[in-house]
């Protein structure tokens, strides 16, 4: 082999990978391979084949020319013989130095194949057309997925679109059906309130003519009450039992049947009012306890009130809280927090009548205002008389203060003063008052002690209920 591998008239070129090459490919490379083939350990080598050629045996050819196992060695371009050195270790040294060479030489020999399967490998118009057939079967696969699922979604939608028009027709259709029953419900309700009307007529035209089944005036009276009664509260079958009676009979049978309908409904009345009392008991008696059957005076039910309003929903322990309220101001209380809730949800049930009486109060205490004032405005004969001033305005004129509570407007006027108008401020009432018309100096003063024994009191309470834990 060494002596083999002797051909100084061998061609090493390799092809370039240009245009040229691409064109004549086969012209081009067929030979160069035929050449290389000689230094193959195998015996035979694959030959580079035609265009026509399928993409198998191409693979085929490519995969032996990468993994080329050449038999060419370089020996024989040796620079120093071994065998001239002068000992054991000079012919060592020469032998390694030989063995690089002819390594470094094998190494390049290798590259210089690989160069030439590259450079084939890219002008081969076969693996060309091979990978634009790869290139064009992906893309049609992409196209074929996304047409899939461009079909799955009209389907998918076409589906929805049925299932939301069937929705509709269904739903229309109900519609439809809720419509006619509401017109027939509406025609039969029409005709049994033209039926009710004739028979409530009836009913008071029988008792006209029959004179209300008395002479007495005072009678007369209360039977005609009663028709109206009956005309109202009976049902149409009712209604057209006791005209059909009343028509039927003469005399004290037209009577009794009118009397024993009069009964009855006074029986039901009755019965109607045991029974919602019956509830009410029954709904109140539920919330009672032992606590609630506590007698309350009066002081400690206004306190509880006052400290309801002070300490609103929310309020942490707010019901322990009040009930320390309620013990700050009436000492004899002994009232707890379950008392304190117990009366509140009684004074919240009874709360119209509570109204009921806080209107009395204030309309009375109204007339006594008035008549403690004893006003009289006598305006000159053919003058309109005006009023220039408010009804506050003219008692801080008249009376130096105004007894009136304290409306929103005049609490957020009074707060916007005392923080115009500091402590250290001269004759600060005074401006304080300037601000309010219908306030003087007195009222703005009572007024603010009246909040800061609010919050006192208020402070008091919780710092009482946080002690307690």
């Amino acid at each position: 082999r060494s002596y083999d591998s002797v051909d100084p008239q061998f061609d090493n070129d390799v092809p370039p990978a240009d245009e040229e090459s691409k064109k004549n490919f086969f012209k081009v490379f067929g030979p160069v391979f035929e050449r290389n083939s000689r230094w193959s350990n195998r015996r035979t080598a694959p030959s580079l084949g035609t265009d026509s050629t399928s993409i198998e045996d191409v693979n085929r050819f490519y995969t032996f020319w990468y993994d080329f196992d050449s038999w060419r060695e370089y020996s024989y371009l040796d620079e120093e013989e071994k065998e001239k050195g002068e000992n054991r270790e000079e012919r060592r040294w020469i032998e390694k130095q030989n063995k690089a060479a002819r390594q470094r030489l094998k190494k390049e020999e290798t590259a210089r194949i690989r160069q030439l399967v590259d450079n084939a490998y890219a002008c081969d118009p076969r693996v060309i057309r091979y990978r634009e057939e790869e290139k064009e079967k992906k893309e049609a696969q992409k196209r074929a997925k996304k047409e899939a699922a461009r079909q799955k979604a009209l389907e998918e939608e076409r589906i929805k679109q049925e299932a939301l028009d069937e929705e509709r027709k269904k739903k229309e259709k109900e519609e439809e059906e809720a419509k006619a029953q509401a017109a027939i419900a509406k025609k039969e309700k029409e005709a049994q309130k033209r039926l009710l009307k004739k028979e409530r007529k009836t009913l008071r035209t029988v008792a006209k003519d029959k004179n209300y089944f008395t002479d007495a005036e005072d009678e007369k009276v209360t039977n005609m009450a009663d028709v109206d009664r009956l005309a109202d509260q009976l049902s149409l079958l009712q209604l057209q039992t006791l005209n059909e009676a009343m028509a039927a009979d003469e005399g004290s049978r037209a009577k009794e049947a009118f009397s024993e309908a009069v009964q009855e409904l006074n029986k039901q009345i009755e019965e109607e009012k045991q029974r919602h009392l019956e509830a009410l008991q029954k709904q109140s008696g539920g919330d009672n306890s032992q606590g609630s059957k506590k007698s309350w005076s009066e002081a400690e039910i206004q306190c509880m009130i006052k400290a309801v309003n002070l300490f609103p929903a929310g309020t942490k322990e707010r019901w322990e809280v009040i009930a320390n309220f309620i013990h700050q101001h009436v000492p004899t209380s002994n009232k707890n927090a379950k008392d304190v809730l117990h009366k509140a949800k009684e004074l919240q049930k009874n709360d119209v009548f509570l109204k009921q009486n806080a209107d009395k109060k204030a309309f009375e205490n109204f007339e006594k205002n008035v008549k403690s004032a004893n006003v009289q405005a006598n305006p000159k004969e053919g003058v309109v008389s005006e009023r220039f001033e408010s009804v506050g305005e003219q008692q801080v004129r008249e009376q130096g203060t105004n007894p009136a509570p304290w409306s929103p407007e005049e609490q957020k006027l009074l707060e916007q003063a005392l923080k115009s108008y500091p402590a250290s401020t001269a004759d600060r009432w005074d401006r304080i008052s300037e601000c309010i018309s219908t306030r003087s100096k007195k009222d703005c003063m009572k007024r603010y002690k009246e909040l800061v024994e609010m919050v006192k009191a208020k402070k008091a309470a919780q710092d009482a209920t946080t002690k307690k834990k």
